[in-house]
Formats: C-alpha cells, structure tokens, sequence
C-alpha cells in the first residue's frame, strides 16, 4: 500500500477522473471485499489515509458483558484494555482489521469494483464534458461499422454517426477522418451515447461559422438554413455592417470561402440568398434565378402564390421540384408557382363565379376581387362590415350580395359536360345533311336568295378593300358551307365568265378553309373542356 498514493494520482491524470473518485472507489471496493468474507449482517468501514498511502478497514461490534456472537461482539474488558479505555456496555466500537486475511476471492471482488468505478466515473465525465456541446462540429475518426451505422472514435469516447444523419451516397472506410455536428448527448444505462450528424442543416452553418471571420464576429449573420443532403441547400444571410455584402463575405475571393464548405459536403450545390423582412421579397429572391412576376400573400393560410411567366416556370419550380420545395423550407410559407397563362384562366373563372352571385354587378366584383374576394366562397365568409367598409357597397347591397353568395354556395350551378360543348360547336354540315334537303322547296329558294345577298354584298366589300376574287370566294363559300350546308350555287354567285380552273381552285380553298374552321373550333372546345 505505500505506494497507493502515487499510482491514485497516475490513474487519475490517465483517466481524467477526480482523485476523490478514486479513493472513494477503492473504500466502496474494500468493503466489499470485507464484506464478502464476514457476510452482510456486520457493520464495516473504509477510510483512506493519505499520511500512510493505506486504506484501513473497520469491523464495528457491540460492547456487551456476555458475548455471544464474536464477530460483532466484544466484551467490556477487553474493549477497553485493547480499544477505548472508557468503554461503557452499549458502546460501538470500530477494529481495524488486517486486509491480507480477505483472500483471492475478495480481492478479486475489490478488483471488479474498482474498475467498475472507473468505468461509471468515466462515464459521467464524458457526459458532463460533451452535454454542453450540443451544436458544435467535432473532428473523429471512423473505428468501425454496426449495421449501417458509424462509430466514431472522439479521442476520449465514442460517438454514433446514424444512417438517417449520413450524406446520401457518402462512402467511408476504417481509418478515414470524419467532421459532423454534435446533434445530441443522451445518458443511457451504459456509455453516454453521442448522436452525431452530417445532414442537419445546422452543420451547414456551423461550417459558414468556421470559414467565414465575418460570421464568427457578428457582422454577418445567417438568418436560415435548407437542405436537400448531397443535393441541394439554400441558406438566407443578412449584415449588421452596410458596407459588408453578405453574399459577398460568405463567397469569398473566388468563391474560395463557399468551396471549402461544398468540398466538406461532398460537392452539394449552395445558394447564398439575401435576407430581406419583407416576405414577399425573401421568398422571390429565395426562388432565384426566376424572375417573379407578382405573387399573392393569404396570411390566415401562411399561403403564397407566386406568378412567373411561362418560359420561367420550370427554372422557378426546379428539378423535380426541388427550388421551389428548398425555397418553401427556407422562408416558412407554403408556396404555389403558377405560371402568368394559367393564373389568367384561373382568374377569369374565378371573376365569372362572382358575376353569378345575386345582386353582383362587374365594378362591384373588380373592387371586391382586387381585395382579395376571389370567389362567392369569400364573400360567404365575410360579414356584412367588411363588405361596406369597400367604397360603393351599401348596407342593403352588402346583405343582397350576402344571401347571393350564401345561396350560390348551397346551390352551385352545374357545369356543363365537355361533350355537350363540343357539340354545340360542331360544323353545322354535319347537322344538317344534304340528302334532307330538297332540291326544289321553298326553304331552298330563300337559302338561295340569301346567300346571293350575301355574295353581292362581299362583292361589293371587296371591290372596295382590294381583296383578290379568290380571297373574297373562299371567304363566301365558308358562309354559304355554314348556312346551307350546299355547293353547287358558287357558279350562280360568282358568275359564269368565270375560267373553269379558277371555280375548281375557289373550291379547293373553301373546302379547305371550312375544314380549318371546324379544326380549330374542335380543338379549341377540347383545350377548353379538359
């Protein structure tokens, strides 16, 4: 034992464990050897003498005049000839007793506790050094691999890298040097288990933090962060300094600063954004690099729609969507791109459903649309302050457009199939065939006179806008082709001195101008009804 005092003091600095520790676990340990030997029912204490480097072990017993049991009695005479001279019977007296006696099987007892001391000793010093280190970054090395996870040898403990906290498609071999953020410290049963991360977007500032100066000394702060892992992250920057860009600081001189961050992250592409108060504004640079036309706020849903022209869509939304879903995650709105072509046509049925409400008229719908009314469902939703509160809605207006609304919601008017449309439109040769038309009714006759009205008066139009015969004729062909569905009057209108290759050339084109016409009108039904 007189070398006790040295080899306390060596394990302590080895271990990093208090020296008070140690010696309250070699106490904890003797005991527990003693009592191994004398059993459970005696009364035992260890004190540590740092004077002797020794750990001495006492066997309390009970003064008493007749003893019964020795090991936990001791007579009044011989207590207080070899103990305490003024011993009284009732007394509690301690006697060292010699740790040698304890025998192999004690001092391997003695042995376990005292490591297991260590051990738990060590655990809470690795817990108290790394609790406070929540979000810091740490620099490891890969030890080994279980299941798909990475253990990750710190110097002074181990930490756990989670498949779900990794890079995607990020490979790593024994051996390997590894940073990641210190995303949590939980203490278990065991060792404290250190939970690290590479994918959290906190990594990705704390990476800004150490290669920016400006980050570090308040002057440039990132305000939020998004992240796709591997593909894709945006980050939001502001500056306290009006003579300091944030861009800029976080770029660097040619772009040195944001490389040293990509080639951490395994080449993940990183957009530098300006912070802006303004929403509106932040989401708009956020969707960069389209150009914004305008965009909508609707704060009771934390909602925006965004318009963008139609060549910009695809650059606004993003590969698979991912711009605009990163641009959502970085600003904390929801986000609706549409493109200029689509927000017309959504907002002209959306003016339609509000000239069917009951009292509306077209200046009323234009006030309460530019206020963000954009459908009957609105207005329902609205009170009747609200809607006199808009320069020339009264009182007794305001109620009327109220129960219109009211009423269009419970009873909206059914929308007409795309089928019925397209008939409505169909080529009326179709409907009307020649073979049920007589070829001498009087119904004929008048056909006939009309569409001779008609052909003076294109003649005559077009003597006098210059149009070329066969222009005017196959414009007239197609009005006659619309109303009677009949061919063979283009010679009587047109004239008989005209050359034969010239009917058969106004033919051609009036059949091919009637076709054309019944193309688009078809076509433009389709686009409508789908």
């Amino acid at each position: 034992m007189g070398n006790l005092n040295r080899m306390i003091d060596q394990v302590a600095k080895e271990k990093g464990i208090a020296r008070d520790t140690l010696v309250e676990a070699l106490e904890a340990a003797l005991v527990s050897a003693a009592r191994k030997k004398y059993g459970a029912r005696v009364e035992l204490e260890a004190q540590y003498s740092d004077e002797t480097g020794e750990v001495e072990v006492f066997l309390f017993k009970d003064v008493v005049e007749n003893v019964e049991d020795t090991t936990v009695e001791i007579d009044l005479d011989t207590a207080r000839r070899e103990l305490d001279p003024e011993a009284e019977v009732g007394d509690q007296l301690g006697v060292k007793m010699e740790t040698e006696s304890f025998g192999r099987i004690a001092a391997q007892t003695a042995k376990q506790v005292i490591i297991q001391k260590v051990k738990d000793a060590e655990r809470e010093n690795l817990y108290t050094e790394y609790k406070d280190r929540k979000g810091d970054v740490i620099t490891g090395m890969v030890q080994r691999f279980e299941k798909r996870n990475i253990i990750v040898n710190m110097g002074r403990g181990e930490a756990v890298l989670p498949f779900g906290e990794q890079i995607p498609r990020e490979n790593y071999r024994q051996g390997d040097r590894i940073r990641a953020l210190i995303l949590d410290v939980r203490r278990t049963q065991r060792d404290p288990q250190i939970v690290l991360s590479r994918s959290n977007p906190a990594f990705l500032v704390k990476l800004f933090e150490q290669e920016v100066p400006e980050i570090a000394e308040g002057v440039v702060r990132i305000m939020c962060a998004a992240r796709e892992p591997g593909q894709r992250a945006k980050i939001g920057v502001r500056s306290s300094d009006a003579d300091v860009d944030p861009v800029g600081a976080c770029v660097g001189m040619k772009g040195s600063r944001v490389q040293a961050v990509v080639q951490e992250m395994r080449g993940e592409k990183i957009d530098i954004i300006p912070w802006n108060d303004d929403s509106a504004r932040f989401v708009c640079n956020a969707l960069q690099p389209a150009e914004i036309s305008k965009v909508i706020i609707d704060q009771d849903t934390n909602t925006m729609e965004v318009i963008v022209a139609d060549d910009q869509l695809s650059l606004a939304i993003g590969k698979k969507g991912q711009n605009v879903r990163l641009a959502a995650k970085l600003t904390g709105w929801k986000i609706d791109v549409r493109s200029e072509s689509k927000e017309e046509k959504i907002t002209g049925e959306s003016f339609e459903r509000l000239l069917a409400v009951e009292g509306m008229d077209e200046e009323t719908a234009t006030i309460l649309f530019d206020n963000g009314y954009r459908n009957p469902e609105d207005i329902a939703r609205a009170s009747l302050a609200e809607l006199t509160s808009f320069m020339g809605i009264t009182e007794e207006k305001g109620l009327t457009l109220l129960h219109g609304a009211m009423r269009y919601v419970a009873n909206p008017p059914e929308k007409k199939p795309p089928a019925e449309e397209s008939q409505d439109v169909e080529p009326l040769e179709a409907e009307t065939p020649k073979e049920e038309v007589p070829a001498e009714s009087d119904s004929d006759e008048e056909d006939g006179d009309r569409v001779e009205a008609s052909w003076e008066d294109l003649d005559a139009s077009s003597e006098e806008a210059g149009e070329s015969p066969q222009e005017v004729q196959a414009t007239a062909d197609d009005a006659e082709d619309t109303e009677t569905g009949q061919t063979g009057t283009i010679e009587e209108i047109a004239g008989a001195d005209q050359a034969p290759a010239e009917e058969e050339a106004v033919e051609v084109a009036a059949s091919d101008s009637a076709h054309d016409s019944s193309v688009e009108s078809a076509g433009a039904v389709q686009i409508q009804g789908s």
